[in-house]
């Protein structure tokens, strides 16, 4: 049962009291993780001059997600989901803990960095089921859109002012950077244990692997669910720069940290706008159309960027990137969450957070390692337009999500 406030449904989430503090929390964490990304890309830069090194960091992010995909989907539908984000927290401030540590020892080299890393990667891939699957619970489905939407715009939010306070946080000191994303971390624990507890799942399946692989039979055997996941997972994986924003930043614009913190705000600005856009005239019809026309805009704007020299190009096209993408995973999300029964909701977020890892984590890892061998540029526009080409490509192989005309129901 979902834990509401109002004694009648409302379509609005800032209505359920459970609702406003999994919104504060998510915010927290957002700006925490975004204030160490940034730290971490300009040390692991600044002291190896290596675009290779960047793609590394997604890896050490996703793998944890992709290798543990059985245990986290399973352990979010077993267990209390707002207690696995509590101790998903824990983890992650002691990793925010290394980090410092690391800085103030004045450590040249940068595996113990990666090992960090892996730590954190294994508590992101404990959230993200955990934290999905806990939103249905605290809204009713009528209010879910645009519950999704407004989390969204959390870490969006986050995305936008995160990125630029860490670059000035790290340009007064790499120990103020990772010590404000500890604070950050501690304040996420106290308001997670806010949220109101929803009432108590009985799981009555049996422990096998038809229970274990249950979120894949679901995904596989749902051509809409499939088809949406998927397309988000390889566009994005195509058209993923923000990983090269340090090269960019540095050997190509020819600016600092603080631009950096820019660029990196820039796909949040957009995304922001469009939420908020989307929240006053959310998506009503031709869902579908309305998916693949965006997901081939993430991609031409992306080449755009690519090919950009100049700062004040830049910014506004990773705006437009970021606006582009916002549609798409408001559409995804959507679908996702309504569409899929509570007892496996767990295990298809798990699958889903695999597939966003591969298109960003992964997508980092896509781009460094392309960006190593030919360059940035070639590395982002190539990207660019593979984005446009998977749009194309899936809206023949998926038809029934392009006719999708409505994201919160099922075709008839």
């Amino acid at each position: 049962m979902s834990t509401h406030a109002p004694a009648e449904s409302s379509k609005l989430a800032f209505t359920y009291v459970g609702f406003r503090f999994f919104w504060l929390t998510t915010l927290l964490v957002s700006f925490a993780v975004q204030v160490m990304s940034v730290s971490i890309a300009w040390q692991i830069y600044d002291v190896t001059g290596n675009a290779f090194l960047l793609g590394l960091v997604g890896l050490c992010l996703f793998l944890p997600a992709l290798l543990l995909i059985l245990v986290t989907g399973l352990t979010a539908d077993r267990f209390n989901r707002r207690g696995i984000m509590a101790v998903c927290l824990v983890i992650e401030l002691f990793c925010a803990l290394g980090f410092l540590a690391l800085v103030n020892v004045e450590a040249h080299e940068v595996w113990p960095i990666f090992v960090i890393l892996v730590g954190l990667g294994i508590a992101r891939a404990f959230w993200g089921p955990a934290a999905q699957s806990l939103a249905p619970n605290l809204v009713p489905p009528e209010a879910l859109s645009n519950a999704i939407t407004i989390n969204a715009s959390a870490w969006q939010f986050a995305s936008i002012t995160g990125p630029a306070a860490g670059g000035l946080l790290y340009g007064v000191s790499p120990s103020f950077a990772f010590g404000t994303s500890g604070v950050l971390l501690l304040l996420a624990m106290a308001t997670v244990l806010l949220i109101p507890r929803p009432a108590r799942r009985e799981s009555h399946q049996a422990r096998s692997l038809e229970t274990i692989f249950g979120g894949f039979r679901y995904i596989f055997s749902n051509r809409v669910v499939l088809g949406a996941i998927s397309l988000d997972m390889f566009a994005v994986l195509m058209g993923g720069a923000v990983a090269l924003l340090p090269v960019y930043t540095k050997d190509i614009l020819h600016a600092g940290p603080l631009e950096l913190g820019l660029l990196r705000a820039a796909p949040g600005v957009g995304a922001i706008f469009m939420a908020l856009y989307l929240t006053r005239f959310p998506i009503r019809d031709h869902a579908g159309k309305v998916l693949f026309l965006f997901v081939g805009l993430f991609g031409a704007f992306t080449v755009v960027f690519g090919f950009s020299t100049t700062v004040w190009l830049s910014i506004p096209a990773l705006v437009l990137v970021g606006a582009s993408d916002m549609v798409s995973v408001t559409i995804r999300e959507t679908i996702m969450q309504l569409w899929t029964p509570e007892e496996v909701r767990g295990r298809v977020n798990a699958v889903n957070s695999v597939f966003v890892g591969a298109s960003n984590e992964l997508g980092e890892f896509r781009a460094g390692t392309v960006a190593h061998f030919l360059g940035p540029v070639p590395a982002v526009v190539i990207g660019g337009f593979g984005a446009m080409a998977i749009a194309v490509l899936w809206s023949r192989l998926f038809p029934q999500l392009r006719e999708q005309r409505h994201i919160d129901r099922r075709m008839a």
